[in-house]
């Protein structure tokens, strides 16, 4: 069920809460500033399909991430690390006088260390809470075709196609050092680190279903290899 869609006396005793974590960024020319909320709000909807019905509780995105790296580009709206780390606490905290588990599905990278952080503080102080990622199998890293799939799929309408052009295409590993110290403009002038071009809405819903179904096992708690 949709939190915002119910009321205080619908919610069940030890329900699952899944909460989506995305950013407000610049995705290149040819997506929208909003692409990893709307990627993380598919994967967590699907997974929620997923769970036994009744006790799982699909809470509203989490916008505002941390995207340093692509501060460059206007338009980017990030809150940094240490504001997402806090954010993720507080929410985790208030979810846990009613829910039994929290569960947050993130849809960017820069996320990571406030999701790590955070979580294993709501740990340490006796909570069931998890994180995990929504990311497209053997994908580019950022506006490239996996994601450019992904929006053709979800939101067609939001995609400009005749916009999109590549950007470096070498692997994550090879730019991280310079991403990190000056960021994706210095690397990529027109925000792409990838190549759009090819991608398709019958690959973008290829890849949905095999992020649903990794992020349901793990969320289930299954071993590698089942499910």
């Amino acid at each position: 069920m949709d939190l915002v869609d119910t009321r205080w006396d619908g919610i069940e005793p030890g329900s699952l809460v899944i909460v989506p974590v995305g950013s407000t960024e610049q995705h290149g020319l040819h997506l929208p500033f909003d692409t990893d909320t709307l990627i993380a709000e598919a994967v967590a909807r699907g997974v929620a399909e997923q769970m036994p019905p009744g006790g799982t509780v699909l809470a509203p995105s989490i916008a505002y991430g941390a995207s340093g790296e692509h501060q460059d580009f206007p338009g980017t709206a990030s809150i940094g690390t240490e504001a997402l780390t806090a954010v993720l606490i507080e929410l985790g905290r208030s979810i846990g006088t009613w829910a039994d588990r929290t569960v947050f599905v993130n849809g960017h990278g820069g996320n990571l260390e406030a999701l790590t952080a955070a979580v294993d503080r709501l740990r340490f102080e006796g909570r069931d809470v998890d994180w995990v990622p929504c990311v497209p199998p053997g994908g580019d890293a950022h506006a490239g075709r996996a994601e450019t799939s992904l929006l053709l799929h979800l939101h067609p309408s939001r995609v400009m196609p005749d916009r999109a052009a590549a950007g470096p295409v070498d692997h994550i590993e090879a730019l991280l050092p310079e991403l990190r110290e000056r960021g994706v403009r210095a690397v990529s002038p027109n925000g792409v680190l990838g190549d759009p071009r090819g991608a398709s809405a019958a690959e973008g819903r290829h890849l949905l279903e095999r992020m649903v179904a990794e992020a349901a096992r793990r969320i289930r708690r299954e071993p590698q290899g089942r499910g």
